[in-house]
């Protein structure tokens, strides 16, 4: 029987992802901030354990992990799933909110990373998942600040990686794109307070669509879950996993773009270094 400590679960992905670690026979310290609305939404299982967990706080985080080690004795999965999305431009987005994002999305990861990773190190095994975005791979108009911070993610994900590897740990950053959660409601989603005309046909065209994709996204959250489960049982993870049509038709497109931006200005780039 594995140990998951997964961020964010009283709803969405993370709510999906304990059901199906706990149908696996496997243990769940589930986090949220209401630890209530844990047990309201899964429920009351032996495996189960509900912590309060606020990311943003590095003692709450500490004082989690030590609860579900009690517990359990380990902790095999973590997955880093709590964050919430800002949209609107970046000039938009006032120090206030990008703070309050960066303080949840990218500080409250390293927080529980930090929290757990004595605990693997001891182990000598475990699996990071660290939840990204689309958003996280490629930038788009309207989700800047948003994507910054998933982009943080990813990068501290990479290192990261590379650092833990020698320790028998695995990290791997998954990349959902539009799944069918409710990301997109007001709970999940903060708009920018400041709304300027001269974005209108861009950042005002995004927050238009984000409103009509509302609940009609292609991606099935509960397939998320299912993969998450054969991510966890994989020998050799990946390091990054896109799931979902939108983000492999993204990210091959980014990759194509890339390629065609480096080939027309290599000649510059290969001219900074001194003479061989």
């Amino acid at each position: 029987m594995r140990t998951w400590l997964i961020t964010g679960a009283s709803r969405g992905f993370g709510a999906l992802i304990a059901e199906q670690a706990l149908n696996a026979g496997d243990a769940v310290i589930a986090t949220a901030r209401k630890p209530a609305d844990v047990t309201a939404r899964l429920g009351e299982h032996p495996n189960l354990l509900a912590v309060r967990l606020d990311v943003t706080r590095e003692e709450e985080a500490r004082e989690a992990v030590a609860a579900g080690v009690a517990r359990f004795g380990r902790i095999d999965v973590l997955v880093n799933n709590a964050g919430f999305g800002v949209l609107g431009a970046v000039e938009e987005t006032s120090m206030v909110e990008a703070e309050r994002l960066f303080a949840t999305n990218v500080f409250g990861v390293l927080n529980v990373t930090r929290a757990v990773l004595p605990h693997m190190r001891r182990q000598r095994s475990g699996h990071v998942i660290n939840i990204s975005s689309l958003g996280g791979y490629q930038a788009y108009m309207g989700w800047g600040v948003y994507g910054s911070t998933k982009f943080a993610v990813e990068g501290i994900s990479e290192a990261l990686q590379q650092e833990v590897a020698p320790l028998g740990i695995h990290v791997t950053v998954v990349e959902p794109g539009f799944f069918r959660t409710d990301f997109l409601d007001e709970q999940s989603l903060v708009k920018t307070a400041l709304e300027l005309a001269d974005y209108d046909e861009t950042v005002g065209a995004m927050r238009q669509f984000a409103h009509v994709a509302n609940h009609a996204q292609p991606g099935n959250p509960a397939r998320l879950a299912e993969a998450m489960l054969v991510l966890a049982n994989a020998e050799q993870p990946p390091l990054r996993l896109a799931l979902g049509s939108d983000a492999v038709a993204r990210i091959e497109q980014k990759h194509a773009q890339v390629e065609v931006e480096l080939q027309a200005w290599r000649s510059l780039s290969l001219s900074t270094d001194f003479p061989a």
